[in-house]
This record gives C-alpha cells, structure tokens and sequence, in this order.
C-alpha cells in the first residue's frame, strides 16, 4: 500500500520537474492507484506505437489485417532514428507481424510509417476513440518535418495508455489470445533503461513501450510485481536525465511496493 507520505513524495518530484510531466499508477490486485496530471494530452514519441500496436491487433483478430501479409519496403521509406530496418537497402518485402514487431521490440520508426501508410492514416483517427482514447490522436506518421514545423504532433495521455494496458493485462483487449500475445511481443522491449532501469537484474517481467525525443522521455508498462501493476509516465519540455532517474527510481520503489515478482 502507498503511504501518504510516498504519495506526497512523488507529487513534490512531479511537481519540481521541468516542463510538462504526468503520471499513472494503477495496481492490477487492489485497484490502488496514483495519479499526477493523467488526462494531459501530451506529445507521446515512440509511445504512439502502442495504440497503433493494439488497433492493428484488433484489425487481425476481425479478419482485417493478414499478419503474413507481405509489404514492400523501399530506400525511399526509410527515415533515422531507432529501428533495424534502416539497415537494409534496395526494395524488400516484409510481413505486416513483422513490421509491428520492430516497431514495438526496436521502435523502429521505418517500420512505423509503413503500418501507418499501409493501413491509412485515418484508419487510427476513425479507431481510436472505437478504443476509448479520447487525448490520444495520430496527426501525423514520425519524421515529418514539415507537419511538426507547422505544429502539428501526435498526442497521448498516461490514463489512457494506462487503461490500454491494464486491458491487456486483464485479457480483454479483444480477447484471451490477442491479449496474450500483445504481452508477449511488449515484454520483449529491447530499450530498458526506464522503467526496468533499477528492476532489470529481478526476476520479473516487464511489457512496455518507451518514447523519446528532443525534451521528451516517456514509458508505459506492466510490471508483473507479485501484485503487477501498470505505470506511466510522460513528459515534454523537461530535463531527460532527470526525469529518467525519477521514472527508475519510482518504478523500482512501487515495485518492491507490489513484492517480488509471482512468475517470470
């Protein structure tokens, strides 16, 4: 159980942080939760890559999407920041199940646009609110420049993601196997300095999904404590460094909050 004194310790770190900063905690055994500005609509990074993860998981699970499908990816698709795909050249196919993959495990942003492109831009702006997300909006795909010149960005809460997750935890995003399996490729995050940062050498398994840019740190996870609970936390405009040391040291205290881990 969180203390008041710890709560009131985590709001006076919230609120000394630079910029705009946010912060869901929800334990998934007693429904105690924690929260600090959650319904911001703030610029979510790499963390849009889990509701597009999600909606094209629903999009399968209907018949809508073929995760064998082949898609063809050219020199001309590929933009910098994080991902593997950059690394090939010339035209090549790749799998919708593999695209979302990377996107998810490496945040690759090469993969990213491709599923956003492939499936329609406003296939998310029609499907979002379908899931309940209300701040999170998909204005544009990554590295567009000239969208971002003129103001325009993606938008998330950490409620929301939250509320994602907490879904995917309880078995009822779709259904059992898509749950399951959103877990499974989430948990395989190879960026794990944020919220496993303290936790990582436990025996405990973490499904999240990082984001990071210019002022921007942010991460949304499950954490399968022996009470698992799920955190967030966002932030724009502020100081990277320390707010990374805050999302560390706060996952690794609600953790040994919750006990150690029931399970790998």
């Amino acid at each position: 159980m969180l203390t008041k004194e710890y709560q009131d310790h985590l709001t006076k770190q919230l609120d000394a942080m630079q910029g705009e900063v946010s912060m869901y905690y929800k334990n998934m055994i007693t429904g105690e939760t924690f929260a600090y500005h959650e319904k911001d609509a703030l610029m979510p990074a790499s963390v849009i890559k889990l509701p597009i993860f999600l909606h094209y998981l629903e999009l399968a699970a209907e018949g809508k999407a073929d995760p064998k499908e082949k898609i063809l990816c050219t020199d001309g698709d590929i933009v910098g920041g994080s991902g593997a795909l950059q690394a090939f050249h010339g035209d090549h196919y790749v799998s919708l199940e593999t695209l979302w993959e990377l996107m998810i495990t490496l945040s690759d942003n090469t993969a990213t646009n491709i599923l956003i492109n492939h499936a329609g831009r406003e296939t998310f702006v029609q499907a979002f609110p379908k899931m309940g997300l209300t701040a999170t909006k998909l204005n544009r795909i990554l590295f567009d420049a000239e969208a971002s010149a003129r103001g325009i960005e993606n938008s998330t809460s950490a409620y929301e993601m939250g509320m994602l997750l907490e879904q995917v935890y309880r078995r009822t995003f779709v259904d059992k196997k898509t749950s399951e399996y959103a877990e499974y490729i989430l948990a395989r995050q190879q960026f794990d300095t944020k919220i496993p940062g303290l936790i990582c050498d436990e025996n405990v398994r973490i499904a999240h999904k990082t984001g990071s840019d210019d002022g921007i740190t942010n991460d949304v996870g499950l954490v399968y404590a022996k009470q698992p609970f799920v955190v967030c936390f966002l932030s724009n405009h502020t100081d990277v460094m320390a707010f990374d040391s805050f999302i560390r040291q706060a996952s690794y205290d609600l953790f040994v909050d919750c006990g150690r881990p029931a399970y790998l």
